[in-house]
């Protein structure tokens, strides 16, 4: 079956890509992970990546072109031949921006706030929680929603000043990357639009049985079943008879024949993520019919912030007269100096992630297969402003843009790192992050 290849949203004021370049030509073999072109927004240019094994087919979007987000511009077939006739994609006008594809003309005029990709194999997104109302006022900078992928749940911003005049995807819905889920408007609605990502075009706010209300910054969890005096209760419906899990967790229960709903009933809280399919497994034996779950591993977290960042510059000194292109390997060497140690650091950002194992000199960092010691998730080209992923199998230390700056988030557990440990390594980076020249002296 094709895999279509789509014009991703690197941002949430991102509404048209440039292709830059193809990397690959119709009729091409590609490899999943393979760099298939390069598109360009207005803060940077990226490599996007294939999203699976095949051959390159009906691309139909040339080199300069402007294509709207979520817009197909190419497939990965099983074949070289191409599946079906593909048009050209005419080239957007740089003043112009796509309307919300969604099928109705009732729908206002005004800012459409799109399911953002948040790395480059995500296909769509669980919406968990909107943080606004239907016709509540919000400013650009003010959180939205928040969205969950296969590695964690993130805060998302308005994008614009306005009004939240419709909602157009209900919590717990999964929604394909680059969709509308809401329109902001210049004016307050009289009548807000409120519908389900998976509802007909022409639902109304009258047949949504709840609207989606301005939600606490906790993660909804679902109800647990109560004891009726039997050993197996029966489900208890989360977010009127869906269960909320990542893509990730729905995709491995599926491959596995494992049925969610068995975690709903042992009590589970819900969103269900990867890490629960291996309880879910436990349960599904016939060998171990009763679980003893242990308890989760509690996170400890620091944040740190600085006003200016100056490795942007430092990047670009060291590509051109120090021969250091790699400025991802730069970042994990920056994270072995703070550490003061070789250390195998796993960078992770819109490219595929890479790990290294990183000494203290910058010029001796080389890729590896070893299993990491620390990851650095790179989220500076995100809206993203907020995270909290929780206790992961390494110490993970969070980047996302501030102002001119950047916030810098460590998470970590007391049996990876001491809270003085933790303390020096997010100090040491955050100054190398800002002064990086001073601490190669």
């Amino acid at each position: 079956m094709p895999l279509d290849v789509i014009m991703p949203a690197l941002g949430m004021a991102q509404e048209t890509g440039r292709i830059v370049d193809w990397h690959k030509q119709p009729g091409d073999p590609v490899a999943l992970g393979d760099i298939l072109f390069e598109v360009e927004t207005d803060k940077a240019t990226m490599e996007v990546e294939a999203a699976g094994d095949g051959f390159l087919t009906d691309v139909s979007a040339l080199v300069g072109t402007d294509v709207p987000v979520g817009t197909v511009i190419a497939r990965i077939s099983d074949s070289a031949e191409s599946s079906s006739p593909s048009p050209q994609i005419a080239a957007t006008p740089d003043d112009a921006a796509p309307a919300p594809d969604d099928g109705d003309s009732d729908l206002p005029d005004g800012h459409a706030v799109i399911m953002p990709t948040l790395g480059m194999a995500q296909d769509t997104g669980l919406l968990v929680a909107w943080r606004k109302a239907p016709g509540d006022k919000v400013v650009e900078d003010e959180i939205l929603f928040e969205v969950e992928t296969d590695k964690s749940t993130v805060e998302v911003n308005a994008g614009a000043d306005g009004y939240l005049a419709a909602v157009l995807a209900a919590e717990g819905d999964n929604v394909p990357v680059g969709q509308t889920i809401a329109i902001i408007s210049a004016k307050s609605p009289k009548t807000p639009i409120i519908r389900a990502a998976a509802s007909p075009a022409a639902a109304t706010q009258s047949t949504m049985a709840t609207p989606p209300t301005a939600k606490s910054k906790t993660t909804p969890t679902a109800s647990v079943a109560s004891k009726s005096g039997t050993d197996h209760p029966e489900p208890v419906p989360a977010n009127h008879g869906r269960i909320l899990a990542s893509p990730k967790a729905r995709r491995l229960a599926r491959e596995q024949g494992l049925d969610l709903g068995r975690l709903v009933a042992a009590g589970h809280p819900q969103p269900f993520h990867a890490n629960d399919i291996k309880a879910l497994k436990a349960l599904s034996s016939p060998l171990a019919p009763q679980v003893d779950h242990a308890p989760a591993r509690a996170a400890n977290r620091l944040t740190a912030q600085i006003a200016t960042e100056g490795f942007t510059d430092f990047a670009i000194w060291a590509a051109k007269d120090a021969y250091l292109t790699d400025a991802n390997a730069l970042l994990a060497g920056f994270c072995a100096a703070s550490l003061g140690q070789k250390v195998v650091v796993l960078v992770e950002g819109f490219s595929a992630p890479t790990a290294y194992t990183a000494s203290l000199e910058l010029g001796l960092t080389k890729a590896t297969e070893d299993a990491p010691a620390l990851r650095l998730c790179d989220l500076r080209f995100t809206p993203i402003t907020t995270v909290q992923m929780g206790a992961d199998d390494t110490p993970v230390i969070t980047m996302t843009r501030f102002g001119d700056g950047l916030t810098l988030t460590l998470e970590y557990t007391g049996d990876q790192l001491t809270a003085e440990a933790a303390i020096s390594l997010l100090s040491n980076f955050a100054g190398r992050m800002e002064q990086p020249l001073r601490h190669l002296l």
